[in-house]
């Protein structure tokens, strides 16, 4: 057997050797090697379970920011999945759209729009009064978070950047207005 290369070769054969010696690694661990993958292999890993780091990819905002790894360090954030239309989505985004407005400095909101017509997404948010920054990057955020096609589909990240939650469905005003708990820590 070589000798590892880099951190990264490091993380890539631990598992193989911890195997052969009969001892348990956490499942987290080996994701570690997708940190400074290119973007290609990241996309094709898979999705943070809770508890692990989540590989936040960059992603562009309908209004042409970005909102990547530099955006999101040290924040809480709240992503949900949603298409233009579904009603249960444009009741479950306007509890959204609450939340951003009360949110606390150390949260963040995020819409992903499971749609690929910019200007379509861009008037509906603007009909529904949504402010909170939208993507339609859903592919890359699906591989990193999760790959359910449900909408809506809440996605919760602590600030240190493990994944929290994954809940599927339309949540009440009160459950969504109470992440912003996640701000706290």
């Amino acid at each position: 057997m070589t000798k590892p290369n880099s951190r990264r070769d490091l993380l890539r054969v631990l598992p193989g050797l911890a195997a052969l010696r009969g001892v348990r690694l956490p499942a987290w661990l080996p994701r570690l090697a997708l940190l400074g993958a290119p973007a290609a292999t990241r996309a094709a890993a898979v999705p943070a379970q809770p508890g692990e780091p989540v590989v936040w990819p960059e992603v562009g905002l309908i209004d042409g920011e970005r909102f990547g790894p530099a955006e999101v360090a040290g924040r809480a954030l709240v992503v949900v999945f949603f298409t233009t239309s579904c009603p249960f989505c444009r009741r479950h985004n306007r509890h959204l759209q609450r939340l951003h407005e009360l949110a606390p400095p150390g949260l963040a909101v995020l819409g992903v729009a499971r749609e690929t017509d910019v200007a379509l997404v861009r008037r509906h948010g603007a009909r529904e009064g949504y402010r909170f920054p939208i993507t339609l990057a859903a592919e890359p955020l699906a591989a990193a978070l999760s790959r359910r096609r449900l909408v809506p589909l809440t996605v919760t990240i602590g600030r240190d950047g493990t994944l929290r939650q994954v809940i599927p469905g339309e949540m009440s005003e009160d459950d969504v207005l109470s992440l912003a708990r996640l701000a706290a820590g």
